[in-house]
């Protein structure tokens, strides 16, 4: 049986997704794969389809007719899951910036060290970041230590896509009420499993930057971040933020 599932949004990731499967599925470890594709008109999807004959059972493809975010694909992937009987759940790039090899280290953290959230962290030991540009390296370090001061939260990366979650945290968390779309999702998620009592370790991991595709961060990605993160701790402070 499948213990955990690896939630993998995708839009026009075709140079990237069936490499990525394989190196997943080489892992000695009970994962399974959900590719949440936003119909990616490169293909992406009909890669998927056809690698399912490959491995049946373990990669999953959830469809969607359009571009509508990071953060509702993930809601999308963990609402399939919790249908499911996966006890932890991931989060993970399509893009080789995450090495799958961590994904065991994450995966240990919470089924044997006893963590209920496992943050593969680029900041927890220096700088990790490989391929970025120096201004981007500078934008991602900087928004995460605006990140702690806006919200208290002891993270290094709060901003950080690869992530181990425990089934329940993503049972206590309302779903249904997390706001943001972007990158500042994961900041919301971070947060609301730290303000519901939930243990959360980092695990420190080099992040490299895709060599195939491209990026999808934009200026009202970053925007979403600055502003709504300050939204999310006023709506706390005055005790109206749901979680």
């Amino acid at each position: 049986m499948s213990l955990g599932l690896i939630i993998i949004p995708t839009y026009n990731e075709k140079a990237n997704i069936e490499r990525l499967a394989h190196a997943v599925f080489s892992i000695d470890a009970p994962f399974s794969i959900l590719v949440v594709d936003d119909g990616s008109p490169d293909g992406t999807g009909q890669v998927v389809k056809d690698l399912i004959q490959t491995y049946p059972n373990r990669l999953h493809l959830l469809e969607r007719k359009e571009k509508m975010g990071l953060g509702r694909a993930y809601i999308d992937g963990f609402q399939w899951a919790l249908a499911r009987d996966y006890s932890y759940i991931f989060e993970m790039d399509a893009d080789f910036s995450h090495n799958p090899n961590d994904l065991l280290r994450l995966y240990n953290a919470c089924s044997q060290d006893g963590y209920e959230v496992a943050v593969g962290s680029r900041y927890v030991t220096g700088v990790n970041v490989v391929n970025w540009p120096m201004s981007r390296v500078l934008l991602s370090w900087i928004a995460s230590k605006y990140v702690r001061w806006v919200t208290g939260l002891s993270l290094h990366d709060t901003t950080a896509g690869f992530v181990c979650y425990k089934r329940k945290v993503l049972e206590t968390i309302s779903l249904d009420k997390i706001k943001f779309i972007g990158y500042a999702f994961q900041i919301e998620m971070k947060y609301k499993a730290h303000l519901l009592g939930f243990s959360i370790t980092e695990i420190p991991v080099v992040f490299t930057d895709r060599t195939h595709g491209e990026s999808k961060l934009s200026k009202g990605i970053i925007s979403e971040a600055i502003f709504g993160v300050m939204a999310m701790k006023l709506k706390r402070i005055i005790k109206q933020l749901d979680l």
